[in-house]
Order: C-alpha cells, then structure tokens, then sequence
C-alpha cells in the first residue's frame, strides 16, 4: 500500500497536478484550497487532521471557509439522531454556492460515519456530491481526485480495509502545514465488537482493529519534534488495543502508554474512549505507577439499571461496574472519573432511571455526558418495544443532569486552594490570558506571556467559573520547558 501510494503522488506532481486541472489554470502559481468541516466526536477530529495531511501533497492548502475552497470535506458523524439531516442541510448550502461559481470548479466530498452508513442514498439524493468515503476508506481521496480529474466520474467508496487505511497515514503524516498546538490526538485503534443495541459504530467504523506498536510510536515521536508536549490516543474502544510489542510479547494499552511515556518531549498522555469490560489490570496498574498518564478517565456506564444495561448488551453489571471505579481509585486515589449515560432506553422505567441516579450518586463524577436516546436505523435498539415518550425522556435527562452538574461544580470546587500543572495551548479571549488545561482535563485561565504557550507551569487555582478554572502563576515561576 505504502509503494502504491508513493507512485500516486509521483503522478500528482505539480505540473501532472495542473495539465489534469487539479490546479487550477487561472491561479497557475496557487495551490488549491481545502475547506473540512468536521461533526461529531474526537475521532472525526483526528481524521480531518489526517484528510489535511493527504492532501497536502497534491496540493491543497486549508481555508477556514468554504466560500474559498475548492474542495470542501465534510467529515460526519452518525452518533445523534438526524445527523444526516444536517449534513443534507449544509449540501444544500454547498450546492447553492457551487452552482453560483463562476471562477473555478468546486468539489465536494462527504466524509465519515453518515458517508459509511448512507453513502449510496447520499449519492442517490445528492448529485452536488462527488465523493463519499467512509471513515475506513478517507485515505483513498486523493486517487479518487485523480481519478476524478481525468473525468472518470463520482466515486463511492465505504470498504472497510483498515490496515490499508493505517499504512497510507503513516505515510501522509505530517504532510499538511504543522499546527504549533502543544496536545494532539493520536488514533491507535478503530472499530468495535461489542455491539451495544444503541450504537451504530460497529455498522461504520467496523470490528476492533489495532494499530501497531511502531506505527504509534513513529507518529508520537514525530508529534513531539513538532512541540506536542501532550497526546490523548484515541479509539472507539481504545482499551481493548492489543498489538505485539517489541519484546514479541501482546501488549495491552498499559504496556502501550508505559512505552510512548519513554519518548523525550511526550509530558503527558491521555487516552479515550474506554469500555469497562476491557479495563484490565495492566492498565489499572499503569494509571497507578506512570506520571506521565494523567489522572483522569472517561469510563462510560450509560445506566445504572441491570435490566436496561442487559438490554443495551453492555456485557456488565451495575455492580461491577462500581468495583471497578474502587479498583482504580485505589491504584490512582486522585483520579477523575468521567462517564456517559443513556436515558429513555426502551423500557426504562423511573425504578430503571432511579438506578440510575443511585450509581451516579455513589460513584460521583468530575465530568460527563448525557443524551436521550436516540433511535439509530438499522440498530437493534431502534426496533425494540416499549419506547420511552420524548416527554418523559426530557424530564429524566433534566433531572440526571441536575445530579451531574452538581457533581463537576463541586469537583472543580475542591481545586480551589490548589496548586496544578497546567499545559498552557493558546491565548485567552482577555489581553494577556493564557488558557490551557489541568491534568484533570479542566480548562485554566490564568494572566501569563504569551511565551508560555506549550508550557507545562504550575497554577495556583483561585476560583472556579462555570466553565473553567481561574489562576494565577505562581511567583516563583515553577514550569517545565519543553525541549530545544
């Protein structure tokens, strides 16, 4: 894969890039113009940094609007109920701005989950489009741009060819114009086998695949020589990673941060999205015993209820569930414990929903997140009986957020008084503000040079606000240089 993508660029030179009018031939000394907007979740983020990368080599060069592009991307998300009703909105919008061109031709292309799930109804529905790609199958967009420019028409590729997907991003990386952002996202693991009865993710982003052990770790050595002090490694279901280390042994994510965390210049190392059922010891003991894994942790439950968590084969218990949280509070005591929750599941009654409360109550959470649920088509949770009235699902999601939020204020509240690292990441909306981010994922403001940005310095937390911290540098200055 890695040769076919070499020959490919080979033949998108610029002069090859131009006679097949992929640059266009009124601008012949600029480079094209890519606008990606991205929806949804940090994955997508991640791939839309990925989508700049390949195409940077062809010659695409980002613009913040689609006024401006010559290609426009959207990288969707199918998590939420009408999402592709949003992406059809803005195609709209998109087709009323393409038709009114005048100067030069645009592209556009449709990215990501609602690409995977309703690609050929999107090509169907949506002529403006000239491209659908599913998440697995992005990294095909500069061929099919090629393809394109030889007039060889729309494509619509939704294969689910993962390794082959990992192997043209290894090459790609770094190709677009660095970001002089000091935290980053780093994609070790796509897809999921657990097949909760909510989630569409096993339908367009496939099974569990695992990126390997030398890939990850060429990307996060080549993140921190740009000054990414911190990494979050992302995944559907990132904890379940497994791949062979370099001692031939299967690593799990454990042994995984315990070996990034040897790399000069990575401070601080996060990961998400995890699953209980593959929170094994190996990491519970590495958030206890690395430093550089910082103590916080998205752990989703999404109901408290034994029946409804039975129903959304969630493959646990509520009880187990609440052992765990022990476990790893007592490898890692100051840990912050995130969560997502469900309300509104078929079935659900307020015993179910007060389960619910019980274990929020009992576990107590820094941050979260909380949704109704949403019937996905082609999920089996769509069909099941007994659905929940949109009433009585505003009213628990409503009162389970009172409980939640009251949790993060008082959390964010018991750091006043104290003194936390901060890794400052840009310039605040007041002159001479800083904001960066506690090891707790909390934002922190604070007055500071500029000079500081993409520096790890300690903070003494003054106040809290509704949604930050508010601090002041210490005077003896304490923080820790990133590397020459």
């Amino acid at each position: 894969m890695a040769k076919h993508r070499r020959e490919l660029l080979n033949t998108l030179s610029p002069s090859t890039a131009r006679s097949e009018g992929m640059i266009s031939r009124d601008r012949p000394d600029a480079a094209k113009k890519v606008h990606i907007k991205t929806y949804g979740c940090q994955m997508n983020v991640y791939d839309s940094r990925r989508i700049a990368d390949l195409l940077a080599p062809i010659g695409y060069a980002e613009t913040e609007t689609a006024e401006d592009a010559d290609l426009v991307v959207l990288n969707t998300c199918h998590i939420r109920e009408k999402a592709a009703e949003k992406v059809y909105s803005d195609l709209g919008r998109l087709r009323l701005l393409k038709e009114a061109r005048a100067d030069r031709e645009m592209s556009i292309a449709v990215a990501g989950c609602v690409a995977q799930a309703e690609g050929a109804e999107i090509s169907a529905r949506a002529p403006v489009v000239d491209y659908v790609l599913g998440p697995q199958s992005y990294h095909r967009l500069p061929e099919l741009i090629a393809r394109n420019a030889r007039r060889q028409g729309r494509a619509l590729e939704t294969d689910f060819d993962v390794d082959a997907k990992f192997d043209a991003l290894a090459d790609s990386f770094g190709a677009a114009a660095g970001a002089d952002d000091p935290a980053a996202f780093l994609t070790i693991q796509e897809g999921c086998d657990k097949f909760c009865t909510f989630c569409v993710v096993p339908y367009t982003r496939g099974a569990e695949v695992s990126r390997q052990v030398a890939a990850i770790e060429c990307e996060a050595r080549a993140l921190a020589a740009r000054g990414v002090r911190e990494v979050t490694l992302l995944g559907q279901n990132v904890n379940a990673w497994r791949a062979e280390g370099p001692d031939g042994d299967i690593w799990g994510l454990g042994e995984l941060c315990r070996h990034l965390a040897t790399i000069d210049g990575i401070d601080r190392i996060r990961f998400t999205t995890s699953h209980p059922r593959d929170m094994d010891d190996g990491l519970i003991a590495a958030l206890g015993e690395e430093p550089k894994l910082m103590p916080y942790l998205h752990l989703p439950v999404q109901s408290g209820s034994d029946r409804i968590l039975k129903a959304m084969n969630r493959g646990h218990a509520a009880e187990a569930y609440v052992r765990l949280i022990e476990r790893i509070r007592a490898a890692r005591p100051d840990v912050a414990i995130s969560g997502d929750f469900i309300v509104g599941f078929p079935g659900e009654d307020e015993t179910d929903f007060n389960a619910t409360l019980e274990l929020v109550r009992e576990v107590s959470y820094a941050s979260s997140f909380s949704f109704k649920f949403s019937r996905r088509p082609g999920t089996p949770g769509a069909a099941l009986p007994r659905q929940v009235d949109e009433a009585a699902k505003a009213d628990r999601l409503a009162r389970l957020q009172v409980l939640l939020e009251a949790q993060r204020v008082a959390f964010n509240e018991s750091t006043v008084g104290e003194s936390l690292p901060v890794l400052f990441e840009k310039a605040g909306r007041n002159e001479g503000q800083l904001i960066g981010r506690s090891p707790y994922l909390q934002s922190v403001h604070a007055h500071a040079s500029a000079q500081l940005i993409g520096e790890i310095v300690t903070v003494r937390i003054e106040a809290t606000t509704p949604n930050a911290l508010a601090g002041r540098l210490l005077d003896d200055g304490q923080h820790e240089s990133k590397p020459a």
